[in-house]
């Protein structure tokens, strides 16, 4: 069923597609609103609305302990994780968000090995905006 919506929307068709399975939402949609007892609370892209529930975060891993700990003193708000050699630095993903990590990391002369955005899921921004207690995940 997703490959038969994905085509028809590749092909110029608008789709409106109703559906509690907030996954199914984020993988099909280019368009998501969120109604809460059939109010609109908020709508955008699945990334646009991703941003506006807190969870987001710029995930550096380094190639030593030495690197995290002077990474972890830059970022005093992260979380470090010394098994992994990473850095959990809280983020909305944004350009600007992401910017000023790249800026304070060459500040610092640090150069991480990798790094990841990662923003919460619309099953999160959904409990968020509506205060739902719970959301069943497939």
């Amino acid at each position: 069923m997703w490959e038969i919506v994905r085509d028809l929307s590749r092909d110029g068709v608008t789709v409106f597609l109703t559906t509690q399975y907030l996954e199914e939402a984020d993988h099909l949609a280019d368009h998501v609103a969120v109604l809460d007892a059939g109010r609109l609370v908020a709508q955008g892209t699945p990334a646009q609305l991703k941003r506006l529930v807190p969870g987001g975060h710029v995930r550096l891993q380094f190639a030593d302990v030495e690197q995290l700990v002077a990474a972890a003193r830059v970022f005093p708000r992260s979380t470090s994780d010394a098994a992994s050699l990473s850095l959990q630095v809280p983020s909305d993903g944004g350009v600007q968000a992401l910017r000023s990590v790249l800026d304070a990391l060459d500040a610092s002369a640090l150069t991480p090995d990798e790094l990841s955005v990662h923003l919460p899921d619309l099953d999160d921004v959904f409990l968020s905006l509506t205060g739902q207690g719970s959301v069943e995940r497939s």
